[in-house]
């Protein structure tokens, strides 16, 4: 029997800051998870401010180290492939420690969606910069200007053979929402950067609202590397969001489980005494 729940709140005091732009990720994650199974639905998180969303949304959920979210969300796909897993990762969480993660699940093309919640700053340790943050970025660990380029998450994610990438930003609620929903029905690896600002550390809300334009669903794979070439992360260029590539693959664990579903075979029941003797 399919369990849909109207109220996804739980009793947890929301600690974001006012003003953070995961309040609509978490508003809008609520709306379609409420529409869900939520039976056969697994929320993963790793470590900073994103982390958090798993404690306001009352689905199954498992807490990360820093950058595994999409390593456990594979492993949790696999134990039992009949479950819809989303995994939510900030941008220094996922695009640092956590790279290599992000890039073999793609390859894998394991049926996860992934979700960044890309502020561009290290909140929760208040404001060091991350891989995504501007050329000349002052925080706390650069506070002369960072010297590094930022890279482009999304070309990387195409390349990494990710067969759903797209982007949104927290203040257009439609377009979020599309986006997200779009990404959990897709079959194998979604990947859904969200522009969410800090509202302490790196408010970026005017820099969004005067750039960001919505776009139609892109057909083909060089139609969608140029269209994700024309903001780079740090320059005042005008900010392409929607879906930009979208294809239909097998899946890692179609391959690798060939129907089998492992969480439900049969286990063996072992003895006290014979526990004893393993031991």
């Amino acid at each position: 029997m399919t369990e849909k729940k109207s109220d996804l709140k739980t009793y947890a005091k929301n600690t974001w800051c006012p003003g953070c732009g995961n309040f609509a990720i978490l508003n809008s994650v609520r709306k379609i998870f409420s529409e869900m199974d939520t039976e056969k639905l697994v929320m993963v998180s790793g470590i900073g401010c994103h982390g958090k969303i798993v404690d306001y949304v009352d689905v199954s959920s498992f807490y990360t180290i820093h950058g595994r979210v999409p390593a456990t969300a594979t492993g949790i796909k696999l134990a039992n492939p009949e479950l819809t897993v989303v995994g939510f990762a900030g941008d220094g969480d996922a695009y640092g420690e956590g790279l290599l993660h992000l890039m073999f699940a793609a390859k894998r093309n394991v049926d996860i969606t992934v979700i960044i919640h890309n502020n561009r700053v290290y909140g929760l340790t208040t404001g060091q910069f991350t891989p995504t943050s501007p050329e000349g970025f002052k925080g706390k660990s650069t506070p002369r200007g960072s010297v590094e380029r930022p890279f482009n998450p999304l070309l990387l994610m195409l390349d990494a053979g990710a067969t759903f990438v797209a982007r949104s930003y927290s203040n257009r609620m439609k377009n979020l929402r599309m986006v997200i929903e779009k990404g959990i029905n897709h079959r194998g690896f979604s990947f859904v950067e969200i522009l969410q600002p800090c509202y302490t550390y790196f408010n970026t809300y005017d820099y969004y609202n005067e750039r960001v334009y919505e776009i139609d669903e892109i057909s083909g794979r060089e139609d969608a590397e140029k269209k994700i070439r024309e903001w780079d992360y740090s320059s005042d260029s005008r900010i392409p969001i929607g879906i930009f590539y979208r294809e239909e693959r097998d899946t890692f664990e179609e391959k690798m489980l060939d129907n089998l579903i492992p969480a439900k075979r049969k286990r063996k029941v072992i003895s006290g005494k014979l526990l004893e003797k393993i031991v």
